[in-house]
């Protein structure tokens, strides 16, 4: 914890995920660079063990932080159809969202709040073939949410982690291929790698992600877009 009262090893956690995001989301600049692709696997698992912390730390439900959600799912899927407009999915914005609720659900497991939970499963289960890294993407956050409270379901959250990434189309059918296999192991890894970040107590001043890292996410699909040409 800094002491502006921040706590500087999530702001790390944060920025880290939205490097490896970036890098990921070169490759559409430079298809070739596979590394780019394994590299990006860590960020989806580091922004849901962002968003288990800041529900472990609440007192109770922040429904302006699922409004952020609602509204940057809507904002954010122009610009991620315009760089990807054969993608079949969604933007990843509604597969965070419905695992906050999810996370809500294991939090504060009252009978409002655990319906909403129950309502996002169901949606991710009949929906998961829209929404980026399907139903294990959006059981992750909850599952990260355990595993801060209790180290021992670290290996269930990279198992999720693993299954969120094999909704790919591609590693489904190069399942053994070295990148493949890169992926899997890295995406498992993640969840360690996250903890042991979020463990160790950082001494120097880490920028705060603030709002900002919201407008964040489209801006930077359609700049890579411009790029891209």
């Amino acid at each position: 914890m800094s002491a502006s009262g921040r706590d500087s090893s999530l702001d790390l956690l944060k920025w880290l995920a939205i490097f490896c995001m970036v890098g990921d989301h070169l490759r559409y600049l430079w298809a070739d660079q596979d590394w780019l692709f394994v590299s990006g696997r860590l960020a989806f698992p580091w922004f849901c063990l962002a968003i288990a912390v800041n529900v472990a730390r609440s007192r109770a439900v922040t429904w302006h932080y699922l409004g952020w959600f609602l509204g940057f799912s809507l904002l954010s899927e122009l610009p991620y159809r315009w760089l990807d407009n054969g993608s079949q999915t969604l933007n990843v914005m509604p597969t965070l969202g419905l695992g906050l609720l999810v996370a809500w659900g294991v939090q504060w497991p009252g009978r409002g709040v655990r319906w909403l939970a129950v309502l996002a499963v169901l949606v991710a289960t009949l929906g998961s073939g829209w929404l980026m890294y399907g139903l294990p993407g959006v059981l992750l956050p909850a599952t990260l949410l355990m595993a801060l409270r209790d180290g021992r379901f670290a290996w269930l959250a990279g198992l999720l982690a693993v299954a969120g990434n094999l909704t790919n189309s591609w590693l489904q059918q190069h399942p053994l291929q070295p990148v493949s296999l890169l992926v899997m192991a890295l995406a498992f890894l993640s969840v360690p790698l996250g903890l042991a970040l979020l463990r160790r107590a950082w001494s120097g001043r880490v920028p705060a992600v603030g709002r900002w890292g919201w407008w964040f996410y489209p801006l930077h699909l359609a700049l890579i877009k411009l790029l891209v040409g």
